[in-house]
């Protein structure tokens, strides 16, 4: 019953994580295109769009600096599902040659605190041409 009660806390504290996101980004100028988007690839925490350049947002929450804390939170398997998710998003979006670019949104805590927020703008570059569409 433990493990269930754990589960549902993280859940919980990954929801607020994403919605003080959601506020930080609005709060800079982002327009939210979409938010929890699901495929056959994964999920997509947030989408927003500022200056004409769509962002794909990783949201990342840890209570705790374990294994690393939150900047290892985003690992190559991550990335690589992130820009298969992107690449899918833009084509079902008949987004053609737009500019975009993969942010990761780190919190870390007991809270998601928006003072705990590390935005880390074009967090990793796309190899070759893995984000073609």
């Amino acid at each position: 019953m433990g493990d269930v009660r754990v589960s549902l806390e993280s859940k919980l504290f990954g929801r607020q994580a994403e919605s003080a996101a959601e506020r930080y980004l609005r709060g800079q100028g982002y327009r939210i295109r979409d938010r929890n988007v699901r495929s056959v690839y994964g999920e997509l925490d947030l989408v927003v769009e500022r200056a004409g350049v769509v962002v794909f947002v990783e949201v990342k929450a840890r209570r705790t600096n374990a294994f690393g804390g939150t900047p290892y939170a985003v690992d190559s398997r991550k990335r690589t599902r992130m820009i298969k998710l992107g690449a899918h998003y833009l084509a079902q979006h008949n987004l053609k040659n737009q500019s975009c670019r993969f942010d990761v949104l780190l919190y870390a805590g007991v809270s998601a605190d928006a003072s705990t927020i590390e935005h880390i703008e074009n967090a990793f570059e796309v190899p070759g041409h893995e984000l073609q569409w």
